[in-house]
């Protein structure tokens, strides 16, 4: 949708996709997120990484863990922001600071969700 935002600059055709085209995105985002979730938890239990987070080690795997966990945590923030904020305004108009958190936490979320890889491709090939 981020990319939709950037690349559809007329206002009037934004007005008229975004209410349609919003939610079904919005859904396919929770059911992501939810695949996110269950797939790191199972990837930190199947590799014996639960106990070194608890354990204060400091290995760069545990380091990058870390550090991705606090991505995730922030990304679920800003998708929980997003959310409220689009679907209480959905085929209404927003005032500029509704327009500021959509927006602004839309394109967060876009570039939080490349660094989750990042770190998620580091953790990974240095456990391979």
């Amino acid at each position: 949708m981020f990319v939709l935002g950037v690349t559809l600059t007329d206002k009037q055709k934004q007005r008229e996709v975004y209410p349609h085209v919003g939610p079904i995105f919005g859904y396919f985002e929770l059911v992501s997120l939810f695949i996110l979730l269950v797939s790191g938890t199972l990837m930190i239990q199947s590799d014996g990484l639960w106990d070194l987070l608890w354990n204060n080690d400091t290995s760069r795997v545990t380091e990058l863990l870390k550090m991705k966990l606090w991505l995730v945590f922030s990304l679920i923030i800003a998708t929980v922001l997003h959310f409220y904020v689009a679907y209480r305004t959905n085929n209404k108009k927003r005032t500029k600071l509704q327009n500021l958190l959509s927006r602004g936490s839309s394109l967060f979320i876009f570039f939080v969700n490349l660094f989750v890889l990042h770190y998620a491709i580091m953790i990974r090939s240095i456990m391979a």
